[in-house]
């Protein structure tokens, strides 16, 4: 389902903790928080660098083991220590990384066992899977399938904290009912069946649709924020998504 990119907000609200904050305070501090900041990440990038690893020439079965391989030996070996913002963005830091990994770490006849305290993440690769088989063009490089992840990953999770807002405020059935219009297609649903299925005006469903076009658009600078180390940085990424998507 395409998303739709909404008008400029202050991003400077975003910025209370990116993912470069998650990492340089996870690298300092050795607590169940830290941890669970650093799987958080891993779950966010994954899907990305499996799509990478696929690309790359490798079956479903080892690009799950391989990704699952690499933030097991990342962490183990502080990989973190190293790293700043300066250095640039998050994501392209990791897949530099990942591209040494595969060259250096995993030709390597005796394989690191993972456990002894690292991090083990449960990877559902199935649906990861099937979007990269729907998503894979002749014409795709590894670069271009990692990229290509990341952006949907940042519009999966956008939208899923929608729907968690949606139905913390009660309004799940509203949601599902709204949801098609972020497509910036032409709703299929009329808007007088929406108001009657809700009890509401149509007008009311008017308000409610740029309610939640308008909200849409600031979790998903949030989740850009997230990705990046300045606030100017983050119109830049928006136009990068969109044009990886192919979307104007």
């Amino acid at each position: 389902m395409a998303k739709p990119i909404q008008p400029a907000l202050d991003t400077r609200a975003c910025f209370q903790e990116t993912h470069w904050s998650v990492v340089l305070a996870a690298r300092e501090t050795d607590s169940s928080r830290a941890e669970a900041a650093l799987e958080a990440l891993c779950r966010t990038y994954w899907p990305p660098l499996y799509a990478f690893i696929r690309r790359d020439g490798h079956s479903p079965e080892e690009a799950q083991d391989l990704t699952q391989e690499f933030f097991a030996r990342f962490l183990k070996r502080n990989g973190l220590a190293t790293i700043s913002p300066d250095k640039g963005r998050f994501r392209s830091f990791l897949l530099a990384v990942l591209k040494h990994f595969l060259i250096n770490e995993w030709r390597r006849e005796q394989r690191q066992k993972r456990g002894g305290g690292c991090l083990t993440i449960s990877l559902d690769a199935e649906p990861i899977e099937a979007r990269y088989q729907t998503e894979l063009v002749a014409t795709a490089t590894p670069e271009s399938a990692f990229e290509r992840h990341w952006a949907f990953t940042v519009l999966d999770q956008t939208m899923n904290r929608l729907r968690e807002e949606y139905a913390r405020s009660g309004k799940s059935d509203l949601f599902d009912l709204l949801q098609e219009t972020l497509s910036g297609q032409k709703r299929s649903t009329p808007r007088a069946q929406i108001a009657a299925r809700c009890g509401i005006s149509v007008g009311a469903v008017d308000v409610a649709v740029h309610r939640l076009r308008r909200r849409y658009g600031e979790l998903l600078r949030e989740e850009i924020a997230h990705t990046v180390n300045e606030p100017d940085e983050v119109e830049a990424e928006i136009r990068h998504l969109k044009a990886v998507l192919g979307r104007s």
